[in-house]
């Protein structure tokens, strides 16, 4: 991989991560119009992530602040004098548990087979269908401080989908979260919180275990996408979260259909491989 592709990879990635399109899916197919055409991997999809998460960080650094803080007080205390702040921080957390379970017990899947460009097309359509009809039949009337715990658990598993590349972890849980009733800005808004445990676990561990990166990209280049990957995400987060709250999420349905359909086309012709 040279720097000039890990930088474009970078790219996608901060387009793509917060976007209900699947960053996993986009930086899979990137790769195959790349010199190589390797497949960069899960392990480099994950740690370039630290990149989109930490722009989360940055712009919602009052609001993960205020949770935090009041997460934290709210230990010596029940369950009874949660206030607003305190039980979103529990139920970030509690959000995060299918994830990171299911993260560790199917690694070598999501590794391997889940991989599968089939699977990934397939993965794209269904899901923006799954998107469409819940932006329909969605009341979007209920706001992030009537979350219910039962409904962080049907959260946290929506974001557990998003381990298959092209179901999209904010597609997931945006999608469950209109089912649910929010608002389109209250279902994005904590798909972008919910994301963030789990996504700076799995960057880092990734990380870890990927110390001698034997035949995958350099360092140089992880840290090249990972930058690029910050910058471009925090834009992104702007204007999405400003779109998102007066308009529908019909343009990424349509997007996910038509670009699920022609990678479907590219793979049946034999122009790109499945795996």
């Amino acid at each position: 991989m040279t720097w000039f592709e890990a930088a474009l990879l970078g790219l996608i990635q901060g387009l793509t991560e917060f976007l209900p399109v699947s960053s996993s899916a986009h930086l899979r197919i990137a790769s195959l119009f790349m010199n190589d055409g390797a497949d960069p991997g899960a392990a480099f999809t994950a740690i370039s992530q630290i990149g989109t998460e930490a722009a989360v960080l940055v712009y919602f650094r009052r609001d993960i602040w205020r949770i935090g803080a009041a997460w934290f007080t709210s230990l010596p205390h029940g369950r009874a004098t949660l206030s607003p702040d305190a039980r979103m921080g529990w139920l970030v957390l509690l959000g995060t548990v299918p994830i990171s379970v299911a993260g560790l017990l199917f690694r070598h899947a999501i590794e391997t087979s889940l991989r599968n460009l089939y699977l990934t097309a397939t993965m794209l359509i269904v899901f923006g269908l799954v998107l469409a009809v819940a932006d329909i039949v969605g009341r979007k009337t209920r706001i992030l401080d009537s979350m219910t715990w039962r409904d962080g658990v049907v959260l946290g598993f929506a974001q557990a989908m998003a381990l298959i590349p092209g179901v999209s972890r904010s597609g997931g849980t945006i999608s469950a979260g209109l089912a649910l009733g929010y608002t389109r800005a209250a279902a994005a808004r904590y798909s972008f919180l919910l994301a963030i445990p789990a996504v700076l676990l799995s960057g880092f561990y990734q990380l870890i275990a990927s110390r001698e990166l034997t035949g995958g990209p350099s360092w140089t280049c992880l840290a090249i996408a990972t930058l690029t990957a910050f910058v471009v995400g925090y834009g992104v987060i702007i204007a999405f979260l400003r779109i998102v709250s007066s308009r529908s999420y019909m343009p990424f349905v349509v997007y996910r259909i038509l670009a699920g359909t022609a990678l479907l086309g590219l793979l049946s012709l034999g122009y790109i491989p499945a795996t």
